[in-house]
């Protein structure tokens, strides 16, 4: 559907069917085959039809030659595997198996197991068998057994199993794709801002990817050294000034740019945004001499230092990272980019998390204000209703206009609801919707003394979302908080109130988290009060539970979230490690320690 960005191909789903392998005449073997294989087949189609990789295409599923019944055939699998680019495996059975003769025993792959709820067969007793020696030898893997029993000819795949397979397919190949990856970061530390302290050791050992550093320098060299493509950035400059409509300028008169001034700021915005693209991917139409350019950092994701050296004298990277995030640009619908604003890497990779497992673009933010339902009444004289006052409150979501357009929730779903697409469902009536709702500001000289342009957007679509946080902690490592919940539309005039109070041309997004009456979720304000840094990731749908599975898989322990019990899914190593789950993650995750470590 689209290009892949990376060097190397997408990983690949493994399918494992195995079976008891006793033959003789009575033919237990023969007698299962085919049920065996049906199952195989059954997975395939599941994941082929309902899982995607970063480009939008369909996920690439090999499956075994044979039934796996001995070594041999394993072997063989692992064989074929090896050769074909596998990276995560689903072993299947209806039936009983031989455990550690038929698992699969690669230290390099993730690891599922489906057994069949059937009393003919005990697909079940070799799924505990198997888990037992998964978790004796500390390889991982994810149990799937439906709640029903079925019938043995039943080759129906029951809704819970579907969405454990889902799940474990999707979290597998977010955390696969990642592998030999680059996190580009193009400066380096912002004000202070721990998240742009970038560790490469937690980049290479829980994630697989490396780090690349490039001074910002770079962009101003190709700048002045005309190292771009020059007929994309006339393309894209001509797009902009047609798609862009410039809006409020919040700056005292006499700081304001004169209007040629604000003309050669969009042209220098545009050819950073083509820049920052050629420094992630690369760019065949470099011009001659430029082939070392040509190569890019085969970057997933990256951040921006800007301020303050750079936005005290250049404009801000406020467009270029705001128009990366989103799911289209002057080329139509593409892939999103994840670009970090303020090289803020950590939140760069709960970006990147929620990218990878949606197809979809992330936003990008300040986890700013809790208003209280007093407050908002005190300021503005309105009393919060629905989502807002079921959580006591809301949290505003607003950072200088770097947030995806996708955010304004434009975009129609087939329910006619307003929402955020995966890219490749993207129309031009989308496009044009998200940018309708888009103006561009120019900056807030004092914040940006170099000028530049912030967007302004008010999220306006009631949507489901999931906001989440990846921090480092001095003696545990990394942790992450995540937090399920829902944008709230308010009255014009109420909004316009709220945001006198603060940085008014920036995009703005009003969160009520889903409270649970405890702890942490107790009220919107606790969830506030408990976040651990001053941004967060947001990602559209509900995505907790795949986010649990996905940091499982990197041994990266939950510290915070509000994703029902019943949907919690980790490999079953965990289950040794007491009935308390939050702790279990935490011992779980320290025992294994970090994946690629």
């Amino acid at each position: 559907m689209a290009e892949n960005r990376y060097s190397g191909g997408y990983p690949k789903i493994g399918i494992r069917p195995t079976i008891d392998a006793r033959r003789g005449k009575a033919q237990v073997r023969e007698s299962l085959e085919d049920r065996t294989m049906g199952m195989a087949l059954a997975a395939k189609a599941l994941f082929e039809k309902r899982l995607r990789y970063s480009n939008g295409d369909p996920v690439q599923v090999v499956v075994a030659d044979t039934t796996i019944g001995r070594v041999p055939e394993a072997a063989a699998c692992q064989d074929k595997f090896r050769r074909e680019g596998v990276d995560v495996t689903l072993t299947v059975t209806p039936c009983w198996c031989y455990g550690s003769e038929t698992m699969d025993m690669d230290p390099a792959t993730i690891k599922g197991v489906w057994g069949f709820n059937g009393t003919e067969r005990p697909g079940a007793v070799y799924l505990a068998s198997v888990l037992a020696a998964h978790a004796q030898k500390g390889l991982p893997a994810f149990g799937i057994y439906g709640r029903d029993v079925q019938d043995i000819d039943d080759v129906e795949i029951p809704k819970d199993v579907e969405e454990k397979l889902l799940r474990f397919g999707r979290s597998a190949l977010a955390a696969a794709t990642m592998r030999g990856k680059s996190y580009l970061q193009i400066g380096s530390i912002c004000m202070g801002i721990a998240g742009s302290i970038v560790s490469p050791e937690f980049f290479e050992e829980y994630l697989g990817m490396r780090v690349e550093s490039v001074d910002e320098v770079e962009v101003i060299r190709r700048m002045e050294q005309g190292i771009y493509d020059e007929a994309e950035y006339q393309k894209a400059l001509a797009w902009t000034k047609l798609r862009c409509k410039e809006g409020i300028d919040t700056n005292s008169p006499e700081l304001r740019r004169p209007r040629e001034e604000q003309d050669r700021a969009w042209e220098f915005v545009v050819k950073m945004m083509c820049i920052i693209k050629d420094l992630f991917k690369g760019n065949p139409n470099l011009p001659a001499g430029c082939e070392e350019e040509r190569l890019g950092h085969n970057a997933i994701a990256g951040g921006f230092q800007g301020q303050r050296q750079w936005t005290d004298f250049y404009p801000n990277c406020d467009f270029p990272e705001s128009m990366l995030n989103s799911s289209f640009d002057w080329e139509g619908a593409r892939e999103p980019y994840v670009l970090a604003t303020e090289n803020d890497a950590l939140n760069g990779a709960g970006m990147l998390f929620g990218k990878l497992l949606t197809g979809t673009a992330q936003i990008f933010a300040d986890v700013r204000t809790y208003w209280s339902q007093d407050a908002v009444k005190r300021s503005s004289g309105y009393e919060i209703q629905g989502r807002a006052k079921e959580s006591g409150g809301f949290i505003h979501l607003i950072n200088s206009g770097a947030a995806c357009v996708d955010a304004t929730g434009e975009m129609r779903l087939a329910d006619g609801s307003g929402g955020i697409k995966p890219f490749w469902e993207v129309t031009e009536a989308d496009m044009k919707a998200c940018m309708d709702a888009t103006e561009w500001c120019p900056a807030d000289f004092g914040y940006f003394r170099g000028g530049g342009f912030s967007s302004r957007f008010e999220t306006r679509a009631e949507m489901p979302v999931t906001m989440s946080r990846l921090n480092l902690i001095k003696g545990l490592g990394p942790a992450r908080q995540i937090a399920e919940g829902w944008t709230v539309a308010l009255p014009n005039d109420v909004s316009a109130a709220l945001l006198r109070r603060t940085n008014y041309p920036w995009p703005c997004t009003w969160f009520a988290p889903r409270v649970t009456g405890a702890r942490a979720f107790k009220r919107a304000y606790n969830v506030m009060n408990a976040w651990g840094a001053n941004h967060g990731s947001i990602s559209y749908g509900h995505i907790g539970a795949d986010l649990i599975s996905l940091c499982a898989i990197l041994r990266i322990p939950v510290c915070m979230h509000n994703v029902p019990d019943e949907k919690i899914f980790r490999p079953s190593y965990w289950n040794a490690f007491g009935m308390d789950r939050e702790g279990a993650d935490y011992r779980a995750c320290a025992a294994l320690g970090p994946l690629y470590g």
